[in-house]
């Protein structure tokens, strides 16, 4: 896995989603009931930007269709057959980095 910094995120506790580029990728980071979460960009459902969402009993919803994803998992809520992808995130010395996997870490690990 690698690590990327994500520069411009100040942790003051409060809840937010703000939509970054990571290694090419459209990411939101979401601060939520004092964790980090990151997810896709773009709900898979209707193509929406989901940093326009917001968050409800641990899940990320779309501000078009009213989707639902898991904050952990990135996976729809039940019915919906979809998913956003979903990061690794972590703080190190108060800056915050988002993992994504390599093509090397996916054959090496089967997933």
């Amino acid at each position: 896995m690698k690590w990327y910094p994500v520069p411009g995120i100040v942790l003051t506790g409060e809840p937010f989603i703000k939509k970054v580029k990571v290694s090419g990728k459209g990411i939101i980071i979401i601060g939520y009931e004092d964790k980090l979460y990151a997810l896709g960009s773009t709900c898979p459902h209707a193509g929406a930007e989901l940093s326009g969402g917001w968050c409800k009993e641990g899940k990320l919803i779309c501000p078009i269709h009213r989707y639902s994803y898991d904050l952990q998992t990135g996976k729809g809520s039940p019915g919906q057959n979809d998913y956003v992808d979903s990061y690794a995130v972590e703080i190190r010395a108060g800056e915050v980095y988002v993992g994504i996997e390599t093509f090397w870490d996916r054959v090496f690990t089967g997933k």
